[in-house]
């Protein structure tokens, strides 16, 4: 079945290519049926590339455009005892606040913008990650200076499945190579911390700097799919 994941105001429908064109319509018409659906402004739902121009057509028809496409990644993950080049802190030990003011100077010019505002990504995290989300929430400092934030967890209904919520450096702290290393020693705290066996990670087609550092951490391409957004103002 594919994944239901919900959000603060907003709803996407993952995992679709196990489907066949039949179910993946019928899907898409008891989706707008369901109340979990109806409740939000933003509704997302991710069509791998197998599928035809008719399922297009038939999320079209009910409001549904095109947004982006996702390359989604893999890698099997594995201990390392390497030197960790930043400072972590997670919500244990720094406010709400200074995490949501260093995720607002994260996404300032981020190549994946996000449409929600900083609240209901926080309100999100905590409905998806759940009680352990302070655990998760981490900013990331260099020689005492904040440079970007990540954040790690197991996927809901799974034991072994790491995955980032979101991560990202505040605009002055790019194009220094930063992005590498950061999501490197996320990857060993999933292995580490959070006992995570793999990692399935994903970004657009057009953020070619994620992709380079998911190519530079051994992340391999598991699937391409196209993500279409209905949107209720």
């Amino acid at each position: 079945m594919p994944n239901i994941v919900k959000g603060a105001n907003f709803v996407t429908i993952e995992d679709t290519k196990q489907l066949s064109e039949d179910e993946l319509a019928d899907l898409i018409t008891s989706l707008m049926e369901q109340p979990y659906a109806k409740g939000v402004s933003h509704l997302n739902i991710l069509i791998n590339s197998k599928f035809s121009k008719e399922i297009e057509r038939h999320l079209n028809w009910y409001g549904f455009n095109k947004h982006d496409e996702v390359i989604t990644v893999h890698k099997r993950l594995i201990d390392d005892s390497n030197a960790k080049p930043y400072t972590f802190k997670n919500l244990h030990t720094i406010s709400e606040e200074e995490f949501t003011t260093i995720w607002k100077h994260v996404m300032t010019d981020s190549l994946t913008p996000s449409s929600l505002k900083i609240e209901e990504l926080m309100e999100s995290v905590k409905i998806e990650i759940g009680s352990g989300y302070k655990d998760s929430c981490i900013a990331a400092y260099d020689k005492g200076n904040p440079i970007g934030l990540t954040i790690p967890h197991i996927e809901a209904g799974t034991q072994e499945e790491g995955r980032i919520f979101y991560f990202g450096l505040i605009s002055k702290e790019r194009g220094k190579g930063k992005s590498v290393s950061l999501h490197k020693q996320t990857l060993d705290l999933l292995k580490s911390k959070f006992n995570a066996a793999y990692y399935i990670g994903s970004t657009s087609h057009m953020n070619i700097p994620m992709l380079q550092v998911f190519r530079k951490n051994g992340c391999r391409m598991l699937e391409r799919n196209k993500v279409y957004k209905r949107i209720i103002r």
